[in-house]
């Protein structure tokens, strides 16, 4: 590929504030309760104090974007679903009332957050409803095991529409940033990307994705090495690595996740398929790793490998593997409580309780 990066990919990344998060440090140490009490709750209160640059981190305004998309390697059997689950998902998790039946739309519901749904290409014809934006690239993406999957203008292309729904949530305000995931076959170029960056054999990350049986995933894993051993000679290079083997969902999602942390909105990671574009995140754009939070540990075997390489702390294990974002939904009333612990708890001082150095 001989095209550049798209320019954006360099500006500048915003690092967290230590001012802030030493202030968030320092109130911890003076809430009514034995430090470290609340675990992880309070590491987390210090990061978003730190990433919002205020002592007081909010969590009231969250936004979700569900990048959709089809690929061309479906036609090799490696789901347990049809392609056109694809647009049919779409139209459920957008609705035609005021929310869609999926699990993220009733999770976005119950947060109060806005949910849109970008198509990135799918098969068939594009959806008129109301929550789902048409920037379709291609009807899906090409065939990983015989071609590269994009070109380096859909790459672009792709990336851009990430860039451009943080740039959506950042306008409204929105104080973190879920991305989410459609795409039958996805488990596929996921597994391919996280096998291609982290020098893993299929075998060894390839799992039931949809719900394969065991014929169904030695099947994935036959055309993963195979995608693998086409583009060995190109996958020294992550962005060439996110062309060959990645999907325009996937793309969209890293695209985001470095939009977001250009721009100042915290991310939350959903599972494996967001997981996989978080790797890929981080490798064109390191700078970008302090801004992604991680949700959940997904069930996908590969999940866990994934979050190792990032040296993720995932706030659920709770054997999820849906994806749309909806593992990251689900972990949010964590940050939420986090965030008001932090916020509203008294100080010894406001209670009048006598701090832990008393008693000397």
């Amino acid at each position: 590929m001989n095209e550049p990066a798209p320019s954006w990919l360099h500006d500048a990344i915003r690092a967290p504030d230590a001012a802030s998060a030493q202030a968030a440090r320092e109130r911890q140490a003076q809430l009514t309760k034995p430090p470290g009490s609340l675990g992880a709750l309070e590491e987390i209160a210090v990061r978003l104090a730190a990433l919002q640059r205020r002592v007081r981190p909010r969590m009231e305004r969250v936004w979700i974007s569900v990048f959709a998309a089809d690929h061309g390697v479906a036609a090799d059997g490696v789901s347990a679903f049809p392609q056109a689950v694809t647009a049919q998902m779409i139209a459920n998790i957008a609705g035609s009332s005021t929310h869609g039946g999926a699990a993220i739309s009733v999770l976005a519901q119950a947060l109060g957050a806005p949910l849109e749904v970008i198509d990135l290409g799918t098969v068939g014809a594009s959806l008129a409803l109301p929550r789902v934006r048409d920037e379709r690239i291609a009807p899906q993406t090409g065939h990983l095991a015989r071609e590269a999957a994009m070109s380096a203008a859909q790459l672009a292309q792709a990336l851009g529409s990430g860039r451009a729904a943080a740039q959506r949530a950042h306008a409204a305000g929105a104080e973190l940033f879920i991305g989410g995931d459609m795409g039958i076959a996805n488990t596929t170029s996921a597994t391919a990307l996280a096998c291609a960056l982290l020098g893993i054999a299929p075998r060894e990350l390839a799992g039931p994705g949809t719900g394969l049986d065991a014929a169904g995933v030695a099947r994935k894993v036959t055309v993963i090495e195979r995608a693998l051993a086409l583009h060995a000679a190109a996958l020294d290079d992550p962005r060439e690595v996110l062309r060959r083997l990645g999907g325009f969902e996937i793309a969209a999602l890293a695209g985001s996740f470095i939009a977001c942390a250009q721009l100042g909105v915290p991310v939350l990671v959903d599972g494996f398929i967001a997981g996989s574009a978080a790797l890929v995140a981080t490798r064109l754009a390191p700078a970008c790793a302090p801004w992604l939070l991680y949700g959940h540990r997904s069930a996908e075997p590969g999940h866990l490998r994934i979050l190792e390489a990032l040296a993720a702390r995932p706030l659920l294990d709770i054997g999820m593997r849906l994806g749309e974002g909806s593992g990251a939904a689900v972990a949010v009333p964590l940050l939420r409580a986090a965030c008001a612990l932090h916020a509203q708890m008294a100080t010894f001082g406001e209670a009048g309780v006598a701090g832990r150095d008393a008693a000397h």
